[in-house]
């Protein structure tokens, strides 16, 4: 155990909370060398927020590259406190915003050089000494909504905790003395905000905005098209007396993308800064601000912030209706009951204590995202650069499409389906405001990334649809689902080659020709269309988007038996010497091996190209025995990325439930850890948190888009689904396992509301009308279940 899980006991000695097994230090790394692969760790961050919140108060240890969430465990020193993070993605990261760092002695203007295990080799005359300090790993601790640690440089022991559009800073001083608290507000994960503006209220508080746009870095290093404004209010408990601002001098011929922000002629730049003694307006390229006080030993003194992306009057509002006092604790116990409540929609019982903590860890990550970006008044940014609001929805952001589509969305449609239902207003709203009338496949703060491949916003529209889940303007969502597999389907040629021919911004493999994974991944999505088109009545689209759903057979060559990239007149690539081994051949962050999987909406068609069941079957076998133990980074089994996600489940649509039963309590126990470098792979927004979650509960579809789940074996003796009665007709879904245990992982029968139930799955309508299932246990395979 890492990182000073904060137990309670309230009731019995023995009773916990859901929130007392949440470690947010799982997955908070993003080292390259335990990795195995330059794709790095979970990248989770390990401050405080709250469930689906707008802000998010966590420590920073270095910015950009593939360190998107800011932060990285094997780093030894902290540059500050920023109030907003993503979580579980690369490809430079962004937000990052309002840097709070406590500090004492000279006033230092530049952060200061990362140091230490996974530090960028040594530069001289990089930049001079900044504000960044060590810290006492052994005082870092971190809980649901709550996180501290010692700065040793300054003596200063540093608490954060959070409200869903605000956050709160409790800085004790330790050794007294002059004393400082300052703002970086050029600080962006991934680069720099371009433009600042601080204004100084009264005596007690600070507002402004944080100008971020592409020409700035952050997401991609400006290519993921990432713009928006961070507006905060900002309060202190100790009066402005002795304040300013910095200003650093950055040229207008000067590129501000991540590279050049952490070059030595700009570093020097910021640390020479002018400083500003008493100015109470500012704006700049490259600003900060701070106040200096005298402190007593042990003196505390706090700030809190309240964030939005619409206003610095929405900032304030935000604040004063959330945080109106200096109760720190208040604070901190409300972030925990919303935990509890949030947490609390599925209960376990049964398993070890480390499988309850990895299990109620990996539940706090899949509730992180897609978040709130409205205000407490509704409104919201959109896609217009205008300012809305509803009060029939709340907008949401942070949609990493071709991960969660896969797990994270259809656990959310069980547990959380209102915020599946705002995600697709929120989806739906963008693609009209915009102008461009279709689904981005990876959003971010209503940017058009162009990140990844697919067309997930359909997939998840169908899957809701199908499931009820439809507070939402469908005929709107049809035509822009219509518009994004007109776009980038895979159209009259009948497989793909380049992604979008009218786009060639180079955005992450948006417009790159892996021929394979895109031909595959469009099928699907275009399947996922003929469906919705079904269910609608509207007959003509629902066959001709049937009929292209099946242009996964146009990528395939017999003579190599297997997936093969296309080139644009048709010929095909040259088979390579490592065959489907062959990573990034025609297919997006895998090989043709573990991409050629994925036909998940026609199993028997794609069973027979590949030569039957009993073939099929031994080939998957292979790839899960070739499989390393330790399921990092692999040519074979590769859990640390999405692609082979469903392929344990296949086993159930092979007739081999019992291999889906094997493999899926093998993944749980080899992939999933209570430390550090619990995720084999990078968390993806609640993607790989997700599927432990529904694997471990019993329940995990093979196709979103249709409402069957496969069922295998369930890590607890028993996991209840608490259902919304919005959106459910039962209360509660229980999965019981009897006899369950490490030995005792094969289903030897099972009962459907106490009566036998021979199937290897069950219907989402099944689940909802609430009810209970049993599973009973055993060492050995029963080959004669579940094979119906």
């Amino acid at each position: 155990m890492i990182g000073g899980l904060v137990v309670t006991t309230r009731g019995s000695a023995q009773t916990k909370e859901p929130a007392d097994y949440v470690n947010p230090f799982i997955g908070a790394s993003t080292n390259i060398d335990k990795a195995g692969a330059i794709h790095g760790l979970g990248k989770t961050f390990p401050g405080a927020e709250t469930p689906f919140g707008m802000v998010q108060v966590s420590p920073n240890t270095i910015t950009g590259g593939d360190n998107g969430s800011g932060y990285s465990y094997e780093h030894t020193s902290i540059e500050g406190f920023a109030f907003t993070q993503l979580s579980g993605v690369g490809w430079y990261g962004d937000l990052g915003n309002f840097l709070v760092m406590p500090t004492t002695g000279p006033l230092r203007t530049c952060a200061g050089r990362l140091t230490g295990p996974g530090a960028p080799e040594y530069q001289p005359g990089l930049q001079p000494e900044g504000y960044r300090s060590g810290y006492d790993k052994t005082s870092e601790s971190a809980s649901a909504g709550y996180y501290a640690v010692l700065l040793t440089k300054y003596n200063v022991r540093a608490e954060a905790t959070a409200a869903p559009h605000s956050g709160m800073l409790r800085f004790t001083f330790e050794s007294g003395g002059p004393s400082r608290i300052q703002v970086d507000l050029a600080r962006r994960v991934g680069g720099t905000s371009t433009l600042q503006y601080v204004r100084v209220v009264d005596d007690h508080a600070i507002e402004g905005w944080m100008r971020c746009t592409p020409e700035g870095g952050g997401w991609g290093n400006g290519d993921g098209h990432a713009s928006y404004t961070v507006y905060f209010h900002a309060e202190f408990s100790k009066p402005l007396k002795d304040f300013g601002v910095w200003s650093a001098d950055i040229p207008d011929g000067w590129s501000r993308k991540r590279e050049d922000v952490q070059s030595n002629r700009y570093q020097q730049r910021v640390a020479a800064a002018a400083i500003l003694k008493g100015v109470h307006e500012q704006q700049g390229r490259h600003l900060g601000f701070f106040t200096e006080f005298a402190t007593t030993p042990g003196e505390q003194v706090l700030m809190k912030t309240g964030i939005s992306f619409v206003s610095m009057d929405n900032a304030r509002l935000n604040l004063s209706s959330e945080i109106a006092d200096w109760d720190f604790d208040r604070v901190r116990s409300a972030a925990r009951d919303l935990w509890n409540a949030a947490l609390g929609k599925i209960a376990v019982t049964g398993g070890s204590e480390e499988d309850r903590a990895i299990f109620y860890t990996a539940l706090y990550h899949t509730l992180i995202d897609p978040r709130n970006i409205s205000d407490v008044d509704g409104s919201y940014p959109g896609g217009d650069g205008q300012v809305h609001k509803s009060a029939d929805f709340t907008k949401h952001t942070v949609f990493s499409g071709w991960d969660v589509f896969r797990s994270q969305m259809p656990l959310q449609m069980l547990i959380n389906p209102k915020v599946v239902d705002d995600l697709l207003s929120s989806l739906i709203e963008l693609a009209e405001h915009s102008g461009k009338q279709y689904f981005e496949r990876w959003e971010l703060l209503n940017a058009y990334t162009g990140c990844m491949i697919g067309n997930p916003a359909v997939v998840v529209l169908n899957d809701a649809y199908a499931k009820g889940i439809r507070h939402y303007d469908i005929d709107k969502a049809y035509r822009y689902a219509v518009n994004t597999c007109e776009r980038f389907g895979n159209g009259s040629r009948g497989w793909t080659y380049i992604c979008d021919p009218d786009d060639h911004s180079g955005t992450s493999y948006g417009s790159s020709p892996f021929s394979i994974s895109n031909t595959l991944e469009n099928a699907y999505s275009e399947w996922c269309l003929s469906r919705l088109a079904t269910t609608l009545g509207r007959g003509a689209d629902a066959a001709k988007y049937a009929a292209r759903s099946q242009s996964y057979r146009n990528v395939w060559d017999d003579s190599v038996h297997w997936f093969r990239p296309r080139n644009a007149d048709g010929s095909w690539e040259a088979w390579p010497s490592e065959g489907r081994l062959k990573q990034f051949y025609g297919t997006v962050e895998s090989n043709p091996l573990q991409q050629g999987w994925f036909v998940p909406h026609d199993v028997p068609g794609m069973v027979q190209l590949m030569g039957g069941r009993e073939k099929v079957i031994a080939d998957l076998q292979a790839l899960f025995d070739q499989t390393p133990e330790n399921m990092l980074w692999n040519d074979y089994y590769n859990h640390a990325n999405e692609p082979v996600h469903h392929a344990p489940f296949l086993f159930n649509r092979l007739g081999a439930p019992w291999l889906t039963q094997k493999w899926t309590r093998a993944v749980c126990a080899r992939a999933y850890h209570d430390d550090v470098e619990g995720l084999v792979g990078n968390e993806d927004v609640g993607q790989m948190s997700a599927w432990y979650i529904l694997a471990a509960t019993g329940l995990h579809p093979v196709c979103p888009g249709d409402t069957r789940y496969e069922i295998t074996s369930p890590v607890f003796s028993s996991v209840t689904l608490h259902l919304d009665p919005a959106y459910a007709s039962g209360r509660t879904f229980t999965v019981i396992a009897h006899d369950n245990s490490a030995g005792n992982v094969y289903i030897q029968r099972a009962l459907l509301n106490g009566k036998p139930y021979p199937y290897c799955h069950i219907d989402h309508a099944q689940v909802v009308a609430g009810g209970t299932l049993e599973l009973f246990m055993g060492s050995k395979p029963n080959e004669k279940w579940g094979i119906n």
